[in-house]
């Protein structure tokens, strides 16, 4: 079932925003694993890089990108950059396939597109739940953070933090029963 949501008019979510469109720059350290690292966690360590790509009287868009990953994994971690559109009461991922162009489209429109409910990854009041086949996602507010949490039955998950002020302090996933996964947090 696709459920669809508006949004209010107004741009400025605390949970991520910027006064221009210069990239914000923080270090985040962590740990990966994988069936390939073996039984131990290692170090893992990136650059998380925040861009405004495009500001719009109803929102933003932003690119959130994992620069300069290092461990001593064998095989480099790749993490591919997401895109957030957040408007006063929603952060959501731009899930397309080729992200730039739609969020090039999306910033001339007049108003904010209609959101599916898997797409939402922030809120500023309230919870949020939602179930797409035995994908259970749940977003809260403790105190000044945002916490996304998406959970499937065969260990993949992904979990996502906010920080009123700050932007994005935590970034983790991972796929089957530990077979591969990392978790960053902002140092």
């Amino acid at each position: 079932m696709l459920i669809l949501l508006g949004v209010s008019a107004c741009a400025a979510n605390a949970f991520l925003d910027a006064p221009n469109d210069q990239p914000v720059s923080a270090k985040f350290r962590g740990t990966e694993w994988s069936d390939d690292i073996g039984e131990q966690d290692i170090p893992l360590t990136a650059r998380v890089v925040t861009t405004r790509m495009a500001k719009m009287p109803w929102g933003t868009i932003f690119k959130v990108e994992f620069t300069d990953l290092k461990s001593r994994a064998e095989k480099q971690r790749e993490i591919r950059p997401d895109y957030f559109i957040v408007t006063d009461d929603r952060i959501v991922l731009l899930n397309e396939e080729d992200n730039d162009a739609a969020a090039k489209k999306i910033s001339a429109l007049d108003k904010p597109p209609e959101f599916e409910s898997n797409n939402i990854y922030g809120i500023i009041s309230g919870s949020f739940e939602h179930q797409e086949g035995e994908w259970k996602t749940t977003i809260n507010l403790k105190g000044a953070l945002c916490i996304y949490k998406a959970n499937h039955p065969s260990g993949h998950f992904k979990k996502i933090v906010w920080k009123k002020g700050i932007g994005l302090v935590e970034y983790a996933s991972g796929y089957g029963a530990h077979a591969d996964g990392y978790r960053l947090k902002r140092t």
